[in-house]
């Protein structure tokens, strides 16, 4: 649905056009970056109120009641993220917008998937209503996946085809949020019908989450009717989505992934309609340093894709997947959402315009987006006991167990080890460390889960977090169970977040008081308290990518992939569909 547009508003921008009125405002002595014919084109822009009146030769036109001169700047379209969610920047929208908007993102898709595991419909009604008066154009996708793993975890909230459909009903909703129960749409449930099922009926949009589909499975998942996908992995999976039809959502927060599709791009003979570029996850502090789906094109850019062509994916394709002939162009009729730069193979943004206001320049906002307050108090969980971060082999007090252990981060594979035990507890080898996840959400008894783990050394303290994908339990890591405890009660006692622990102490605490996910502090300081919360997370885990901690962390638990991931009941397959108790001895 493309934004409204008063018509007597709109019958004067037609008079403007034609030289019949004024323009309200005229940005002057531009190059358009014309992402619908590939040309750099002088031209001036004319606008009244929120849309684009016309684009035409420069000087031919000075009748407005006001006047920018972008002289020797390039004029594109604004920005548009196919797909985000908000929360893995620990920001509440106004706070996201204060952030991306300066750097030139002006639409977004924001998937507040990790909101509704946490508040059900509540917390997608509050997406919705704290998106609203917002200089960053915010299109909600309805979450698909609550929880993403049905029967693998417990989240706060479950969603089926009524509240899909539910959603799909209000006008701020542009389509359904990532598939990410991908076994349930290849295996057909009733369950996964019916919200795919709603997407379809609705005429909205059909995300995807096809992470490591190819073949027969992925041929499947897109006769389901799921239509995009961001999960993509590397060259073949990349050529083999696009060729599926899928709408391919080319991810910024996976660098490394970039240099496999964009060469298979390069061999490609036309560049695809149906490629698009997104940020999906970014950090706080990375988010505040380079500036989201403006970074994603620069680096686009960088490893050889032309400026207009990658400007193109980030406007016109995306515009045209969301079904919005209203934005991606610099063209009379759209929206003026309109992004000054002084550079254009590094995306140096200058100026901001959105529906035709100036509101952001050299970096900054001009005026603060306002705040909505949002919902706290979802720590429903007791402060935890010494024991609920021990790992007790079922039936053994003292000698040797052999226990399964999840080997891993990300991505994760099956293993087993041998322990010592003793006192009915198990000596965690030198080598490894534990994992506790403990539902919080209060639906059913917590009962802590305390699962091996391998591939994060040997933890000299301990992590504990609230956003842990998706269901967003407690989830701890650590060795010594007097850290755990610390780092876990710590944020059961600030109502979520993020925390470090040493030596039975905390050493460093980030809150997230709304929903256990977001913070409450301006971006400055949320992304200085994370790089903070990092360095010390950086001391206590020395992991192969330290500086991907805490990626690796939230996502170990994303029981809708393949392997095995830790959870609220215990250690999930996401392939068989099996969980099994970490404390049973193996035969």
């Amino acid at each position: 649905m493309n934004d409204p547009v008063d018509p007597a508003l709109r019958a004067r921008a037609v008079q403007a056009a034609r030289g019949a009125a004024p323009f309200d405002l005229l940005l002057a002595g531009g190059t358009v970056v014309d992402v619908a014919t590939g040309e750099l084109r002088a031209a001036d822009v004319g606008i009244v109120g929120p849309l684009i009146a016309s684009v035409h030769p420069p000087g031919t036109r000075e009748d407005a009641a006001a006047l920018e001169d972008v002289g020797g700047k390039y004029l594109a379209p604004g920005f548009i993220d196919g797909h985000l969610h908000y929360e893995s920047s620990l920001m509440a929208p106004a706070d996201y917008s204060a952030t991306v908007v300066p750097a030139g993102t002006t639409t977004c898709v924001w998937d507040p998937h990790e909101l509704a595991n946490v508040l059900g419909l509540a917390g997608v009604r509050w997406a919705i209503e704290a998106s609203r008066n917002l200089p960053l154009r915010t299109l909600i996708a309805a979450p698909s996946c609550v929880p993403s793993a049905p029967g693998l975890e417990r989240a706060g909230a479950e969603f089926g085809a009524a509240e899909m459909a539910e959603m799909l009903s209000w006008p701020e909703v542009s389509g359904v949020a990532e598939v990410m129960d991908m076994p349930g749409v290849l295996r057909g449930t009733a369950h996964m019908r019916g919200i795919v099922g709603a997407g379809l009926a609705s005429g909205k949009n059909v995300n995807g989450h096809a992470r490591g589909m190819r073949d027969a499975d992925l041929q499947a998942y897109a006769t389901a009717g799921v239509t995009s996908d961001h999960e993509v992995t590397d060259a073949e999976d990349f050529v083999q989505k696009l060729r599926a039809g899928m709408t391919v959502e080319l991810r910024g927060s996976h660098d490394y992934v970039l240099p496999h599709a964009l060469t298979a791009l390069a061999a490609l003979p036309m560049l695809p309609p149906n490629l698009v570029l997104c940020t999906d996850d970014i950090f706080p502090d990375e988010l505040l340093e380079k500036g989201g789906l403006r970074d994603t094109i620069a680096r686009v850019i960088a490893r050889g894709v032309n400026p207009i062509a990658a400007i193109r994916l980030a406007t016109l394709h995306a515009a045209m997947r969301l079904k919005r002939d209203d934005l991606g162009l610099i063209a009379p009729g759209r929206q003026a959402d309109i992004v000054v730069l002084s550079e254009l193979t590094t995306v140096a943004v200058e100026r901001v315009f959105t529906a035709g206001r100036l509101v952001a320049r050299d970096g900054k906002m001009l005026v603060a987006p306002p705040r909505t307050a949002g919902p706290r108090d979802t720590m429903r969980l007791d402060p935890q006991p010494l024991e609920a971060f021990q790992l007790r082999p079922v039936g053994i007090t003292d000698g040797r167990a052999r226990l399964r252990k999840v080997v891993g981060a990300r991505f994760v594979s099956w293993g087993e080890a041998e322990v010592a035990v003793r006192n009915g507890v198990a000596v965690v080898p030198g080598d490894h460390a534990l994992i506790t996840m403990i539902h919080r959400h209060g639906r059913v008894p917590a009962v802590p889960r305390t699962t091996l783990a391998d591939g994060w050394g040997a933890p000299r303290g301990a992590i504990a977090t609230t956003i842990a994908h998706d269901s967003h339990n407690l989830l701890v890591l650590g060795r010594e169970a007097a850290d755990m405890q610390a780092a876990a009660n710590a944020l059961i006692a600030c109502g979520g977040g993020m925390a470090v622990a040493e030596g039975g102490r905390v050493t460093a605490l980030l809150p997230l008081p709304i929903a256990g996910l977001l913070a409450e502090t301006p971006p400055e300081e949320t992304a200085a308290n994370f790089a903070a919360l990092r360095a010390a997370a950086d001391r206590v885990v020395e992991w192969q990518l330290p500086f991907r901690i805490f990626r690796g962390l939230t996502g170990i638990a994303l029981a809708c992939n393949p392997g095995p991931h830790p959870t609220d009941l215990g250690i999930a397959d996401g392939s068989t569909g099996e969980v099994f108790d970490p404390a049973e001895v193996v035969a």
